[in-house]
């Protein structure tokens, strides 16, 4: 009865069988990525600092020169730098070595040199093709002011009025222009008067550049006094008075070099005045100077006594043909019909029968006109 009743059943089912012992091993995980490979890596900042010093990552930009290397430039730069077709690049050079920080006391007597090279044609600087190297060299030369003696200040002076001021006066800048001219006018009040000693030096002056002199050497005082040379060995009770007197005279030595500096300084100065008033007096034909070129003209003219007799002529004759000028201006027609006044002109022509007071809305007498600062 038992078989019977599981004849129709189903065979029984194979044991299972556990994965661990028969199941298949698991796949390898996917290889890497080779940035993934890079992070695995150790920091930098575990390296040790002295592996890769800061100092061999810098470049050297500069060389150092010597004094001397730089004092041999300098010469060269002098030797080609009075030539006119070679003065662009000589003062190019130059203005290098004013970058470069090659102008010092060390120095600062063979750099005056280049200046006294390339001023020593003093119209030189005035001609087209130079004018912008001359104003850019005289300009930078400012900043080594300090590193010069005096006399050589005074002489940088007198240039620059020549180099930079003068050209200002041929720009094409109304701005410029009236800058410039201002300059000149402050220059001109800051002179004193003349003196017929100041006539009687520039006299001479004149003289001594269109004749040359001819120094022939001197016997020595001492050799006449002491021919054997036996006051060395004889006790002398003066060396004291001697000793007060030489320091005396090195005192007043020295004062007369200084005095003499002084009108050296006073007489280059009103010569490179003199020329900025001609260059500014040659653009009167241009409109928009003319105003600028009045006042200025009238302001030295009003203060031709700081000048000597010879340039006093020359300022007169200034004064005289800028009048003139500004007669025939008045007197011809311009394309609007209206006579060819400047603006200056027209304020004089306006304000000179005006009555000015002081309480504004009362009137004044008529007798303070504006003639007493509109000239």
């Amino acid at each position: 009865m038992g078989g019977e009743l599981f004849e129709d059943l189903p065979p029984p089912a194979a044991p299972s069988v556990t994965p661990t012992e028969s199941s298949p091993a698991p796949l390898p995980p996917p290889p890497a990525l080779k940035s993934a490979l890079k992070r695995t890596k150790p920091p930098l900042q575990s390296l040790p600092e002295t592996s890769a010093p800061e100092k061999r990552l810098r470049f050297k930009t500069t060389t150092d020169v010597s004094d001397t290397q730089v004092i041999e430039a300098m010469q060269k730069i002098a030797s080609h730098i009075k030539n006119t077709s070679k003065f662009s690049k000589a003062s190019k050079l130059a203005m290098q070595l004013i970058q470069a920080g090659s102008v010092k006391p060390a120095t600062s007597d063979h750099f005056f040199a280049i200046l006294e090279a390339a001023m020593s044609s003093l119209t030189a600087c005035n001609e087209p093709s130079v004018r912008a190297d001359y104003h850019e060299l005289f300009t930078a030369v400012q900043d080594t002011i300090e590193c010069l003696s005096k006399k050589q200040q005074n002489m940088i002076t007198t240039w620059t009025m020549r180099a930079v001021v003068a050209n200002d006066l041929f720009t094409d800048e109304s701005f410029t222009f009236s800058k410039a001219t201002g300059k000149i006018k402050e220059a001109v009040s800051n002179l004193p008067v003349a003196t017929e000693d100041d006539d009687v030096e520039e006299a001479a002056a004149l003289k001594e550049k269109t004749e040359p002199v001819n120094e022939e050497p001197q016997l020595g005082n001492e050799e006449e006094s002491d021919p054997f040379g036996l006051d060395a060995l004889i006790p002398s009770a003066s060396k004291k008075d001697d000793t007060k007197g030489k320091r005396v005279t090195l005192t007043k030595a020295r004062k007369g070099e200084d005095e003499e500096e002084t009108k050296r300084f006073l007489r280059s100065q009103r010569e490179a005045l003199i020329s900025c008033l001609e260059i500014a007096a040659n653009r009167y034909k241009t409109p928009w100077c003319q105003t600028s070129i009045d006042i200025l003209v009238k302001h030295a003219f009003d203060n031709v006594s700081r000048f000597t007799s010879r340039q006093r002529d020359a300022i007169e004759k200034l004064w005289a043909s800028v009048r003139e000028q500004q007669v025939r201006r008045k007197q011809g027609k311009s394309v609007s019909g209206k006579l060819d006044v400047n603006a200056f002109e027209h304020l004089q022509a306006k304000y000179a029968n005006e009555k000015i007071s002081i309480r504004r809305a009362v009137g004044g007498s008529g007798d303070r006109k504006c003639q007493q600062w509109l000239g």
